[in-house]
């Protein structure tokens, strides 16, 4: 009992894979941007740590790492 794939079934085929992937794309972006806005809300909102009264801003940020740079970075040629 097979059916055969019929010109009409492939035409509604490709309609409604071009409309899964538009709903996808564009879900997908809007969802990208309400991350992305939510996260820099977050970071707006963080306190930096001079001047609130709390301690001192580098007591609050941890040890403080030197920077390493590298021979190319620095601009020694060899």
């Amino acid at each position: 009992m097979g059916t055969s794939l019929t010109p009409e079934f492939w035409r509604l085929f490709a309609v409604l894979l071009v409309i899964a992937t538009a709903v996808t794309f564009v879900l997908s972006a809007t969802l990208d941007a309400l991350v992305l806005r939510w996260q820099r809300h977050r970071a707006s909102q963080r306190p930096s740590g001079m001047g609130t009264g709390t301690g001192t801003g580098a007591a609050m940020a941890g040890p403080v790492r030197p920077q390493r740079r590298s021979a190319l970075h620095a601009g020694v040629k060899g």
